[in-house]
């Protein structure tokens, strides 16, 4: 059992390490209270506290968007760049259409993951099996002049 364990979470953290996996994880937590906000009645103690607006079909559609994008993130990394703009734009139109961005939490989990999405930079196995080459460590042919006194 254990070494199963050990084995599934070996693969779960190679496949995290091959994709914008936070950059997703942002994102879709700024799609989730996004969506549920206008939805949700709420109680705050004995006082209602309905977010229903007029924009709930915005909300659905810019929550909806976001959770796709959070997934496009994990499943198609080719896309990371333009999925990280589009969720910068809508996270920041989200503001005045949908409660404040989700009560601001979508609002910021959207711009960080957006960003972490614009940043992320894919792994390549050939830079991590090259050592860095040192330019102390190299040798330079007798009789060539290569600017030094």
């Amino acid at each position: 059992m254990r070494v199963a364990a050990t084995a599934a979470r070996r693969g779960f953290r190679t496949w995290r390490d091959e994709r914008p996996f936070w950059a997703g994880l942002f994102t879709l937590a700024a799609g989730l209270p996004i969506i549920y906000f206008p939805y949700a009645h709420l109680k705050f103690g004995a006082i209602p506290l309905a977010l229903s607006t007029s924009a709930g079909a915005g909300s659905l559609i810019i929550g909806v968007l976001l959770v796709a994008l959070a997934i496009s993130l994990w499943f198609h990394q080719q896309a990371r760049v333009f999925a990280g703009i589009a969720v910068i734009l809508l996270a920041l139109v989200s503001f005045p259409v949908a409660n404040f961005g989700g009560l601001l939490i979508g609002l910021t989990s959207g711009l960080i993951g957006g960003s972490l999405a614009c940043a992320w930079i894919p792994p390549t196995a050939a830079a991590e099996s090259q050592p860095a080459a040192n330019p102390a460590s190299t040798t330079i042919p007798a009789g060539e002049d290569h600017g030094g006194t």
